[in-house]
């Protein structure tokens, strides 16, 4: 199976989007390395990425664009959640949190059957490969506080900014 890849230019900065098959597999930001994601993709599916776009990525960048646009609230695109089985759990979590709402780390591991679980859930989010759409984002302190987001603090008050305006 093919693992391709493109960059796409955001309000947020760059992203990676790599696609395995017909199937969206990583949508990350792009920090000092853009080639990490890719890299991290190629691991864990054990085949070697090419850049060029692909359907389901040029349908991804349309959806991408239309969410920073305010014109979409969820995607519909086919996605590969590669993971262990609890961070498999944990990101179908994330999947029904609604656009524009948060939830804390301990409600997800409530959710998840372990209130105690917090810091195994945050770790699990933190893996998650396909930023915005397994909106980890949405996850805050239960304080209210913004903490971890791979893509930085900054990117996920503004994913929420947008969201809730």
């Amino acid at each position: 199976m093919d693992l391709k890849y493109v960059y796409m230019e955001s309000p947020l900065g760059q992203m990676v989007l790599c696609a395995l098959g017909d199937r969206v597999c990583a949508v990350d930001f792009v920090e000092e390395d853009a080639f990490s994601s890719i890299q991290r993709m190629e691991k864990r599916h054990q085949v070697t990425a090419t850049a060029g776009n692909h359907a389901v990525l040029s349908q991804l960048m349309e959806e991408l664009e239309e969410y920073f646009q305010k014109k979409r609230t969820n995607f519909t695109v086919p996605m590969v959640l590669s993971g262990t089985p609890f961070q498999q759990a944990v990101w179908q979590i994330l999947l029904e949190i609604p656009y524009g709402q948060t939830i804390s780390y301990k409600t997800e591991a409530v959710r998840y059957g372990n209130e105690r679980a917090i810091r195994a859930i945050a770790s699990a989010n933190g893996k998650n490969p396909l930023s915005i759409l397994v909106p980890c984002h949405r996850v805050i302190g239960s304080n209210g506080a913004l903490v971890g987001y791979a893509g930085g603090l900054h990117r996920k008050e503004a994913l929420l900014t947008l969201e809730q305006s």
